[in-house]
């Protein structure tokens, strides 16, 4: 079973030591991707401890996913009561 985190501890991960992103309800730490990444560094630095779901389905297919989520996955998305 997957490390359960919650959005506001993804939101503490936006450095350059631990840089998490949340993609549909996994979490990715993409601190050492950083400067592999073809868009730049700026662009995983914005939704660095946020969720990109909206901005990587836009610019990747499924097969990126498949590529570099098992390497970069740290958890899934903990589950919150909605108030």
């Amino acid at each position: 079973m997957s490390k359960q985190i919650t959005k506001a501890e993804v939101a503490q991960h936006k450095d350059a030591k631990s840089m998490y992103i949340i993609i549909d309800d996994g979490v990715y730490d993409v601190a050492g991707f950083v400067d592999d990444h073809p868009g730049g560094a700026k662009i995983l630095k914005r939704v660095a401890g946020k969720d990109a779901t909206k901005q990587f389905w836009k610019y990747h297919g499924k097969s990126v996913l498949e590529k570099y989520g098992p390497k970069l996955k740290v958890g899934t998305l903990k589950e919150e009561a909605k108030l």
